[in-house]
């Protein structure tokens, strides 16, 4: 038997999950607070519904993180205080986000969360660290995809440059 075998729970974590963990325990509790603020800028229900399920996720992944990282001695990062909520009408217009400036940083947010799963992954040597990543990975594809298909529903998607089909030049 080799020295990493048996229960996965039993061998150490090494200072790259440690830090996986940490940073997404950390980065979730962000996400939680500024997620809190675009629900009190958001006017648009199916976008509300849309950060009610980021903020519901990142707070399953903070209480997970955070177990992780206690059970091996480790201080998770504090938290943050809840926002309370706010009245749309209350937020002067000029410094209110727009549904659309919401909608496209929150899919940037998950097409970011999608990559950083996938090298906590790569990196882990401990199944159940690669398999929570994993986890988080299938779910924030499934909510990438649910704001993808909100982007264009509602018109707010801004695509890269679209190819052309061109007619093949003619040699002369």
């Amino acid at each position: 038997m080799g020295i990493l075998s048996g229960n996965p729970k039993d061998e150490p974590l090494h200072y790259g999950e440690v830090f996986s963990i940490w940073t997404t325990s950390t980065i979730a509790r962000g996400a939680v607070s500024c997620y809190q603020a675009y629900l009190n800028h958001s006017g648009d229900k199916d976008l509300k519904k849309i950060l009610e399920a980021l903020i519901d996720q990142a707070r399953l992944e903070i209480k997970e993180c955070d177990t992780l990282l206690t059970d091996n001695g480790i201080s998770p990062a504090p938290t943050l205080p809840d926002r309370p909520p706010v009245k749309l009408e209350d937020i002067p217009v000029g410094a209110r986000f727009t549904d659309p400036e919401i909608a496209a940083k929150i899919a940037a947010d998950t097409s970011l969360g999608l990559a950083a799963c996938s090298q906590a992954m790569g990196q882990s040597i401990r199944e159940d660290v690669g398999a929570l990543f994993a986890k988080y990975h299938m779910t924030n594809a499934a909510l990438g995809l649910k704001i993808l298909q909100l982007l264009k529903e509602k018109g707010w998607l801004v695509p890269p440059p679209l190819q052309i089909k061109r007619l093949e030049s003619v040699n002369v």
